[in-house]
């Protein structure tokens, strides 16, 4: 009998801990991330405060190369840069792979410098990837649900705006994002 109650609990722990969904609504159509609280939970963790305080709400993704990666969060529809919480420690060496349609923390050449910024991998970018010579960028999630939309974010026209290449000419703004599981 209790290895049958044991058995039930342990069942109902690892259904109740599913991964957190998010939906991003933008100015081109929305997209949903499937988060990996199990093999990124800093980075997904972080992720989540901004999505919780609400402020990237009215961010543009500002860097958008076709055939690369599609990267938003950290400045707003006038290129203002946003405030940040602290950086985090970089987790690239959490076997996820920049593949097409997963998300990865931004950072500067410091490893651990990560903070708001997030980019969408257009296709394979396994340059991205955690080696012994390579500090990586850290993958913590998936579109699983409207990546059409992310894709075209990169056939839209883009320029050279306030010091900053490929910049979409006309801004793609996240209008919501919320956690849908």
């Amino acid at each position: 009998m209790k290895k049958i109650v044991f058995s039930l609990l342990m069942l109902f722990s690892v259904s109740s801990i599913a991964a957190p969904l998010v939906k991003v609504e933008t100015t081109v159509g929305s997209f949903t991330i499937d988060l990996n609280q199990q093999m990124a939970p800093i980075s997904v963790k972080n992720f989540l405060r901004y999505v919780d305080d609400g402020s990237y709400v009215g961010t543009q993704f500002h860097r958008v190369i076709p055939g690369f990666m599609a990267q938003g969060g950290g400045f707003d529809e006038d290129l203002n840069q946003k405030s940040s919480y602290s950086p985090i420690r970089n987790e690239a060496s959490n076997g996820l792979e920049n593949n097409t349609a997963t998300v990865a923390m931004a950072r500067t050449n410091n490893p651990n410098s990560a903070t708001r910024q997030f980019f969408v991998n257009l296709t394979d970018n396994d340059f991205l990837n955690y080696a012994r010579s390579n500090p990586g960028y850290a993958v913590f999630g998936k579109v699983t649900q409207g990546f059409d939309v992310v894709q075209k974010m990169a056939h839209k026209p883009t320029s050279s705006q306030r010091g900053m290449q490929d910049v979409p000419v006309t801004p793609i703004l996240i209008t919501s994002m919320t956690v849908v599981k």
